[in-house]
């Protein structure tokens, strides 16, 4: 072996050590906890107490929920993002190239997260919300599947989006330079079917009362949710900058590995 070869070789141990996958683990666990308790809550008052928007048991299971909802959503956000901010490295031009690695390897564990959360958002509980309103009449436009979609897993995928876009700005020298316009996209685009929900639902309750999945009222989500595509794009950002800070032969000897 060359000196060369045994050099990057080296230099590609060295790399490794610095992967942490528990964040990873966590988040992943964590999120599929979380949208299993859902989906059980969902399935035990659903039927029995969310078909009646002016049932006592409707205002307390589901009425409840919404409000608990909201509240939460907006203060994750705010404190999640003030956190970030708050916490942020004020002396990014002195950090290592080992620590940008792992901290560019913690943005990549972050928007997997966030990309299952999309997942759970825009197709799980969407199918399931057209599902439901296909076969149940509703009298509200808040019925159980809509509360659960719209106003909990729709916050939570731009949630961790937020926080995402935040850790990259306040922690990472290429994406605090600027504005990644491919996170703009990402970020921004997948938080706009939120405000899309008002329109939607302001549409079926006004002058389009069918429920049918490709009708031009859902298009909104369609756009908006295609713009998910951007995580390509900070994809190739991400691997550009990494491709800088470990060289061309540690590169090589990773993907010989």
């Amino acid at each position: 072996m060359s000196i060369t070869d045994t050099h990057a070789a080296g230099a590609a141990q060295r790399a490794t050590r610095i992967v942490n996958i528990k964040p990873l683990l966590f988040g992943v666990l964590a999120l599929t906890i979380f949208v299993a308790l859902l989906r059980i809550f969902e399935q035990a008052f659903g039927w029995t107490a969310g078909l009646d928007s002016f049932d006592p048991e409707f205002q307390l299971y589901w009425g409840n929920l919404l409000k608990a909802a909201i509240v939460l959503s907006i203060a994750s956000a705010t404190l999640l993002a003030g956190y970030l901010w708050r916490t942020r490295d004020r002396e990014l031009e002195k950090l290592s190239p080992a620590r940008e690695t792992q901290r560019l390897l913690y943005l990549v564990q972050w928007l997997v997260v966030f990309a299952l959360a999309l997942y759970w958002g825009l197709s799980f509980f969407s199918e399931q919300t057209a599902v439901w309103h296909m076969t149940a009449v509703r009298d509200t436009d808040f019925t159980p599947s809509n509360i659960v979609t719209f106003y909990i897993s729709y916050p939570l995928f731009a949630i961790i989006g937020l926080g995402a876009f935040f850790y990259a700005k306040t922690r990472l020298p290429f994406f605090a330079q600027g504005y990644s316009l491919a996170f703009l996209v990402l970020v921004g685009g997948v938080f706009m079917t939120i405000p899309n929900v008002g329109f939607n639902e302001w549409g079926h309750t006004s002058w389009a009362m069918d429920e049918g999945f490709a009708g031009p009222l859902h298009w909104g989500f369609v756009f908006f949710g295609w713009m998910s595509l951007g995580v390509f794009g900070v994809t190739l950002q991400i691997l550009g900058r990494l491709r800088q800070l470990l060289g061309k032969e540690v590169v090589e000897a990773l993907l010989r590995r």
